[in-house]
């Protein structure tokens, strides 16, 4: 009887390690195996985890579209590797990848990332617009100012100038509020970081005034080189008690009137923004200003020049004196304008 039960036992282990063995090759080919991608998704495909998807279901989906034989498998397996807990989200599949490195990345969450980028001198209206055109974007983008500011628990009271331009990553489950509250929380940083490295002597009393400085620059010129040059004009305006007198405060001030060209009445409208009519700084940014333009403001060039005019070529004539101005004024602006009157053929 006990050399039977030794058989027996014997015979039991032979069988247990056999079926171990079958089952733990059936788990490697299964697990190692390439995914099936065919059709128009031969070389890679997104997926979507909705929100309260179980592996189990995730895993069925998968087999009716093809792409893993065995989903009882990539569960059994999920469940003695502890990574049944997936992550809601897009997932970028590969012909490359496995069902094992799937279930690493649903565990991970390992999503699809996508881009925005929100250019410098872009207003808060230009930027929602921008973030709407995505889809997943474009029913909250149509919320009020209030609403918006309010869901991405940013406490301002305008909200122009303190989204910082930049390029943003975004998931498919990331909210217009999730990008809002990353663009501020990145403008609050670099505006405090270039207030500290400030030059002494400036006539602001606190960044936010820097910010709004800041924001007339960026609009004011693309050339990186000038920046500081207008930015010393502005500030020794404002140090001679000056009106700042530019055209893009002016044209912010104008809103929905501005149709591409600033006459003579509008200089003369007074609104909080018209800096030909009131004195120091609007009381608000009126665009979205990078760090240049933000160290521009804190750090302007040393010099004499208080007065500046376009070139027509993207740089400016910087003038000490209003006679040297008018000059120049009379040279790049009359004159070229009359040129390029005079360059026009006759139509009759």
């Amino acid at each position: 009887m006990k050399r039977l039960f030794k058989k027996v036992f014997a015979w039991g282990l032979v069988i247990t390690v056999l079926v171990c063995s079958w089952l733990y090759g059936l788990f490697s080919q299964f697990l190692y195996s390439p995914i099936s991608l065919s059709g128009e998704n031969e070389t890679a495909l997104i997926v979507t985890i909705p929100s309260g998807t179980s592996l189990g279901e995730f895993s069925w989906q998968l087999y009716e579209k093809g792409i893993i034989k065995y989903p009882r498998i990539l569960v059994a397996y999920a469940r003695i590797s502890g990574q049944t807990k997936i992550k809601m989200g897009e997932y970028l599949i590969t012909k490359k990848d496995v069902p094992r490195s799937l279930l690493e990345k649903f565990n991970q969450g390992d999503v699809v990332q996508h881009s925005i980028t929100l250019p410098e001198g872009w207003s808060f209206k230009q930027m929602v617009e921008e973030i709407g055109q995505i889809d997943q974007f474009a029913e909250d983008s149509l919320l009020d100012t209030l609403s918006l500011l309010t869901s991405a628990n940013i406490q301002v009271e305008h909200p122009e100038g303190w989204f910082y331009p930049d390029t943003y990553s975004y998931t498919s489950t990331d909210s217009i509020a999730d990008l809002l509250a990353r663009a501020h929380d990145k403008m609050v940083r670099v505006l405090d970081a270039e207030w500290s490295l400030r030059a002494p002597d400036l006539p602001y009393t606190e960044p936010y005034e820097a910010l709004i400085m800041a924001s007339i620059i960026e609009k004011e010129t693309g050339l990186p080189s000038e920046r500081k040059q207008i930015a010393g004009v502005f500030v020794r305006r404002l140090q001679a008690g000056m009106r700042l007198q530019t055209d893009p405060t002016v044209i912010y001030g104008m809103g929905e009137d501005y149709q591409g060209n600033i006459r003579r009445s509008d200089l003369k409208r007074v609104t909080p923004y018209n800096t030909y009519r009131i004195n120091g700084l609007p009381p608000t940014p009126i665009a979205m200003p990078g760090r240049e333009a933000i160290n521009a403001a804190l750090n302007p060039e040393v010099g004499s020049s208080l007065y500046f005019v376009a070139r027509g070529d993207g740089g400016h004539y910087f003038s000490d004196t209003l006679d040297e101005h008018n000059r120049a004024v009379q040279k790049y602006q009359i004159e070229q304008r009359a040129k390029n009157y005079q360059s026009v053929p006759n139509q009759n």
